[in-house]
Order: structure tokens, then sequence, then C-alpha cells
């Protein structure tokens, strides 16, 4: 075994894969020596890491399995009472076409005529002979029945492993199911690392980093992000009469996936290693034809399959929202995060809670920013048709409250009903008298959460071409549902037809951007954030990045993506060129901290932002993030301080700058804390909390559990404040190094063709990609998380107003 350590590659380990028994290869090894449960040498990290990240994330055993068997009877009831609907009730009687004579001793003579439910459900045995005469239901019947067995023998499968990582859990990371839920991630990934310390999960490195974890929980996930990135894959269709338009769909997702990564013929030969002969350019013509015959045979089985699985997305929206609709008509209007802006919004080695979290953050910012527009001329007919429908409805409810008798009249319900949907909808239309429109300011808002956005949306944020694009990641729920819906029909053809003519770019994009990296396997090379290789000079690594346009990511992906994993794992350490750039951007922060308003009165106009923003949290971090976007508008608009002195203009760079850089001052001022997130004796001196703490007398005041959690949720919270600081002034920066030299681009980035990087890198300038022309659809953004805002105490308040701010690793803050 001591011999693996002398690789330099990650190899498959042959031995444990011949003796694993079949179905049982993600099943954990044990490999005792001298304690009976020590885990060493776990055969499959990728698929033990990311069980272990489900497990913490959906709250333990008991509610991972009761979900999963739900998941089974809920699949087994769909499919039985649709068959029940079909063939086992009497549709003639139930709505009273047919007249029921009920004759027998005793009976009302009134009630003879009068209908039951079990008058409309035929008798068992009728209802066999029915269904037994209908060959189509008895052959759907046995396909559904192929797919729940299958689905039952998964969740069995999943039972056996996730046990073994409930005692894992409880044996090795000491962490017992009763105290789970009070673990964040962070600290369960910080007793994993410590973990390999004493017992040799990884045999191929001694010690295991936070990256490395990453990377085998999203390996797949960094390569999808980064292809989106790059506008390789097909979900931009150019359609007539409507024009540009982003499809990205479950269905289409999943047949990415399975094209790529894990199914037949796809290009990983296991989870973690690419086939060897993906990484050679000399058959790439021949593996391009290869890959697209995959894709046609893909494709074909779609189409076959478009019936049963229409018939599927059809019940299974019709059960699923159905409710809903009738008891919240206005559900439909509201908007959700689309497939495609959750792809393109995240950062690379950012796991599923941490972009929830953001977009969590930035739902309500853009949700005010969509609803400020609004058609007048839309506006005058919901008014007039809102009226309208709703003096009917007055008058029927008025007659039905006199007399409830009116309520048998035919379809009488049914016209309540239509018309008060109506006027839900109609009252969508109709926008708040007391809204006041400030796009710029909104737009501005939603970019300190989501952390990107186009250069050609600045300026013109009051533009319906603006709207429209952002509406691309921020989709109505109506529509995602429609999308949903016509995925079975519209999947098989952008298989077929767009995505067969990528297969050379996708052969090409997975050799040039993929790297070996001992003790993890081949992984994309963006997600190792590397600067030196896929750096952009406009996102400040000018001078430390070697990448032609080819190798950038585009919109700053990699710069942001590394500040965002640096302040979210402040104990990692990053490479020398990553390092090299943390060092240039907090030089470059002081430097303009010198020209930026003084912190204090930043912290001191935070009330009066916040109220400008319409921010109703008024916690710390959203006035801190309300005090530096308003701060601009305050100081332009002439008016005076607090102190009644008036200030000089600033931008919203200059006041991150001097924000980030005063907090750079505090942290060199404090002690030096302990290392262990365990304790909170003091969070002010917490090394792993970003910006800031919560006060000392909250803190004593509670019991260790809770003065944990309490620290731990304020801690999340400044340490996204801390990365809409870097993404504000990032951007700002950026503005000002893209204007000597904006060219016009095509929306969303137009790819560039993917050829050997060998051949033309030499070739390939260093120009990069700026503004987008407003006639061509944008480039992506990024987006914030979801989560509810707790409301700052008042000790809290007064540290931050006092400038006192806890000490943090000096890779994350300045």
């Amino acid at each position: 075994m001591a011999n693996f350590e002398a690789y330099q590659e990650y190899q498959r380990i042959d031995d444990f894969e011949e003796d694993s028994p079949p179905g049982e290869e993600d099943l954990l090894v044990h490999v005792p020596e001298g304690l009976s449960d020590s885990w060493h040498h776990i055969k499959n990290l990728d698929n033990f890491f990311t069980r272990i990240y489900q497990f913490h994330q959906k709250n333990g055993f008991a509610c991972m399995m009761l979900s999963e068997f739900f998941e089974l009877f809920q699949f087994l009831f769909v499919v039985t009472f649709t068959t029940f609907l079909f063939n086992c009730v009497e549709y003639d009687i139930l709505f009273a076409n047919r007249a029921v004579n009920h004759t027998g001793p005793g009976q009302n003579p009134l009630d003879r005529n009068k209908v039951s439910l079990p008058d409309a459900i035929l008798p068992s045995q009728q209802c066999t002979e029915r269904i037994q005469e209908n060959s189509w239901i008895i052959f759907l019947l046995i396909m559904a029945t192929i797919f729940w067995v299958y689905r039952m023998i998964k969740v069995f499968c999943n039972i056996l492993s996730y046990w073994e990582i409930r005692q894992f859990y409880i044996k090795a990371l000491k962490i017992s199911m009763d105290e789970l839920c009070n673990f964040t991630w962070q600290e369960v990934q910080d007793r994993l690392i410590s973990l390999q310390r004493e017992q040799q999960m990884c045999i191929h490195k001694k010690e295991l980093t936070e990256l490395d974890i990453y990377h085998r929980i999203l390996r797949f996930k960094n390569y999808m992000v980064a292809m989106v990135n790059k506008s390789l894959l097909p979900v931009q269709l150019q359609l007539p009469l409507l024009g540009n338009l982003v499809f990205l769909t479950q269905g289409l997702k999943y047949n990415f996936e399975l094209i790529l990564f894990w199914g037949p013929g796809s290009l990983f030969q296991n989870k973690w290693n690419l086939h060897p002969k993906y990484k050679r350019a000399g058959n790439r013509l021949e593996l391009a034809q290869q890959l697209s015959r995959v894709i046609l045979l893909l494709g074909v089985a779609n189409l076959l399959l478009c019936p049963f699985i229409l018939v599927w997305q059809v019940l299974y929206a019709f059960f699923s929202y159905t409710e809903v609709i009738r008891r919240e008509p206005g559900s439909l209007g509201a908007r959700r995060w689309s497939m495609f802006g959750r792809l393109y919004l995240r950062h690379f080695n950012e796991l599923d809670h941490e972009l929830h979290g953001r977009l969590g953050r930035g739902y309500k910012p853009i949700s005010k920013y969509m609803n400020s527009f609004t058609s007048p001329l839309l506006t005058v007919l919901a008014k007039n048709v809102a009226f309208f429908s709703g003096s009917v409805l007055a008058v029927l409810i008025a007659l039905t409250v006199y007399d409830e008798d009116v309520l048998t009249v035919q379809h009488i319900l049914t016209a309540i009903t239509v018309l008060g949907v109506v006027i839900t909808i109609t009252r969508s239309f109709i926008p708040d008298e007391h809204m006041v429109w400030c796009p710029e300011q909104l737009l501005q808002c939603v970019l300190a959460h989501i952390h990107y956005m186009p250069d050609h949306w600045r300026g013109n944020a009051n533009k319906s071409e603006t709207r429209d694009e952002v509406a691309q990641l921020f989709q109505y729920k109506a529509l995602f549902i429609l999308e949903e819906l016509l995925s079975p029909i519209v999947t098989p053809f952008i298989l077929i037809f767009l995505l067969r003519n990528k297969s050379l770019d996708i052969i090409d994009f997975f050799r040039n951007f993929t790297v070996e990296v001992v003790g993890v396997g081949d992984i994309c090379s963006f997600a190792q954030m590397d600067i030196r290789r896929h750096g952009n000079p406009l996102w400040m690594s000018e001078g430390q990045t070697e990448a032609s346009v080819y190798q950038q990511a585009e919109n700053g992906k990699t710069e942001l993506s590394l500040m965002h994993f640096t302040i979210k794992n402040p104990r990692w350490q990053p490479p020398q060129e990553s390092s090299v750039f943390i060092s240039h951007l907090k030089e470059k922060v002081h430097q303009d901290a010198q020209g930026g308003p003084p912190t204090q009165l930043l912290l001191s106009e935070a009330p009066l932002c916040s109220s400008l923003l319409s921010n109703g949290s008024g916690n710390e971090p959203d006035n801190l993030l309300a005090s530096v976007l308003a701060h601009p508008v305050l100081t332009a608009s002439g008016l005076p301080g607090r102190d009644r002195r008036f200030v000089p203009p600033s931008t919203a760079a200059s006041a991150a700058a001097s924000v980030l850089a005063s907090l750079s001052n505090s942290h060199s001022q404090l002690p030096h804390a302990s290392r262990s997130r365990s304790h909170v004796h003091l969070p002010s001196t917490h090394p792993d909390s970003t910006m800031y703490c919560s006060d000392r007398t909250i803190i004593d005041s509670m019991s260790a559990s809770d003065s944990r959690m309490k620290s731990t949720t304020l801690l999340s919270e400044f340490a996204s404040a801390e990365m809409s600081l870097h993404a504000i002034y990032m951007h700002e920066v950026h503005q000002q190094n893209s204007l000597p030299h904006q060219r016009t681009i095509g929306q969303w980035q137009n790819p560039v063709p993917m050829r050997e990087l060998s051949s033309n890198a030499g070739s390939q300038t260093h120009s990069v990609h700026t503004a987008v022309s407003l006639s061509n659809m944008p480039t992506p953004l990024r987006l914030g998380g979801w989560t509810e805002e707790e409301e700052g105490d008042a000790e809290e308040e007064e540290i931050l107003n006092s400038g006192s701010t806890p000490k943090q690793d000096s890779r994350s803050s300045y």
C-alpha cells in the first residue's frame, strides 16, 4: 500500500474492484487495522464524500429514508389513482347525465334520485374487466411496475449505504444524530480533514484539503458550469417569432450528464477518470464521430419514450400544482431561478447550499427589479377586466349569501372559481401605486448578491432589453412548468439536431480543460481557479495570467470564484498564483480606500441607506451593503451628512474599498485566536470569522450550543456580505479597466471555436470580452441566496458603528 504514495496520478485500485460484489460498489470498504471501526482506503471517495454531504444537508438517516419511501409510494399512488380514474369511475352518473333510481325497503322517495359517490364507482370485477380489455393500459402498468421495482431496489441499496454513513458520523466524526442539525458543513468538513490524518481514507495523499473535498463532490457539476460559461451546450435557441430563447430543463440536463459523465458510452471510464483516449489529440475526429452516434442513439431513445414520459409529466404536474393553483392562483405569476440561471450563476466549487443561499439573498432585490417594469396598456386592460369580473363575482356571492340554493344551479361554482382566478391574475398586472421606480439602484443591489452582471447592463437597467435578459435567468413559475411539460418533446430534437453538431467541440473541451490531480483524479481545469491559466486581464489579473481568449473564463468567473472559495474556506491555503492575485487585490483595495469615504461615515448612514433601498431586514450585513451601495447616490445629490457637513462625491468602488481596508486594520489589532471551530467563547477572535463578530454579552448569556449556532449564523451572513463587497468592488474596477478595450460581442458570450490549444495558443492574443451590444442578448449573471436574514441585535449594531471588528484570516479579508 505504501507504494501508492509514490504515484503521481490517481489510479483505480483493481484489487478492491474485483472483490466488490455486484451492486455494492458504492459501499464503504472497511480495512480493520487494530481498530474495529476504522475507515481506511475508501475505494470510491467521490460517492463517499457526496453521501456525507447529502446526509448532512438532508438532516440525517431518518429524514432521508422517509423521503425515499414516500417517493416510492408517491409514484405508486399516481399510477394506481390514475388507472382508477380512467377505468373505475362511471362519469355519466357522476355528472348526472344518467339518472339513478334507488329502490329498496325503507328508502325515502325524495332520496331515490340522489346520487352518492359509491354510485359513480364501478364494482371491482367490472373495473378489472375494463383494465384487462385495454392492452395499452396493461402495457403502461407493466412499464410502471418495472420502473417501480427498480426504484425500490435502489432505495434498499441507499438504506445500506446511508446506514454506513450514519455509522461513520457517529463513530468516526463523533457527531450524534441528535446534534447533526447543529453542525455546519464547514465543521463536518474540518472533522473529515482531521480524520484523514489519523486514518488514511485516501491513500494517495497524507492530508486532504477543502478543495480536494469540493472537487470530489462537484467534479461533474464544475464541468457543467464551465461548459455553460463557455457557451458549449446548445441551450440557447433562435426561433421564428419568439426570438432568442433559453431552454434548459431537468430532463435535458439529465441527458447531458448521461451522455458526458456516467451513461453507457460516456467520456468517463469511471467516476473519477476521463477515458485515456479522450486525452489524446490524434484521434479527435474519430472520437467526435463516436460521440455523435451515442448522442443520436440517445436522442432516438428519447423520441421513442416521449409519449410515456409526457404522460407522466402531465400527471405529476396535475397532481402537484392543481390544488396550489386553486388555492393561490397568483403563484403561477411568481418567479424562480431558471435551470440555466442556476448553472450560469454558479461559482466554480460552490456547493448546493452555498448556491441556494446566494440565490435566496438575491431573490427579493431581483423580484423588485422585475416588478418595477409595467406595461401601461396591460395595466389599463387589467384594471377594467378586474372591475367587470369583480362586479359579476360580487353579485354571485351576494345571491349565494341570500339563498344557498343558488349553489345548486349548474356551473355556478365553476363561474365563481373562474372569476376569482381571473381577478387574481389581472391584479398581478396592476403595479403598486406607492412603488418608486429606480432600476439602476435595484440592479446594483442584485449584483451585490448574485456577483455577476454583463457589462452592457450598466446604465441600461431601465431598458426592456435588459429586463428580458434578466427574465431568462429569473423566469415565471408558469413558464417553468410549461418548459418541463414540453421537455419530453423538445429534448430529442435538441440532442439530434443541435448537440450532435457540438461533438467535436465537446471532445476538444474535455481534452483541453481536463487536468489530473494527485489524490483526486481528473477534474475540470477551471475548477482549480488557476489565475495564470484561466484568468482575465480585465478582472485584475493583468500580468498574472498567460491565458488566451479561448482559455479565459468568461465574466470574471475565475477571479470571483477564487474570492468566493477563499472567503467560505478561510483555512484553505491557496497556491502561489492565487496568493499573488489575492495580495494584488488587497494592495489595490488599500490604494482606492485612501480616496474613499470614512468607514464611520458609511456605518452611520446605514439606517438611511437601508431605507432608501427598501431593505426591510435591518441586520448588520444588509445595512453595511446598503451604506456602500447608496452612499454614492447621497453624495451625488449634495445632501449633507449627519455632522451637517457636505461630503465629496464617491463611487461604490471607493466605498467598498474603504470598508474592506478598515476591516484589515481592525483585524490586525486583534489578538490571535484559537483555531477550533467548536469553541465559541469569543467569536470576536474566532479565526474563521470572515469579517465581524457577535457581541460578547450576547454570547455570555447563551448556552454553548446556542452560542455556537448564533455565532455561526452571524459569521455566515457576514461572510456573504464580505463577498458582496468584493463583487461590487471587482465589478467597478473591471468597468474602469474595460473602457479602453470595449468591443461588441454576442449575447451570453458567443462561443470560441474549440480547437487544439497547442497549435493555436501562441497565435491567440490576450484581447478579452467586454460589453455586449444592446441589440444582442446579454452575458449571464450570478445570483444570491434564499435564506431570510435575521434582525441584528442592538449590541452588534453598536460594535459595527464603533468600528470594532473581529480578527479574520488574512486571505479572506483586508
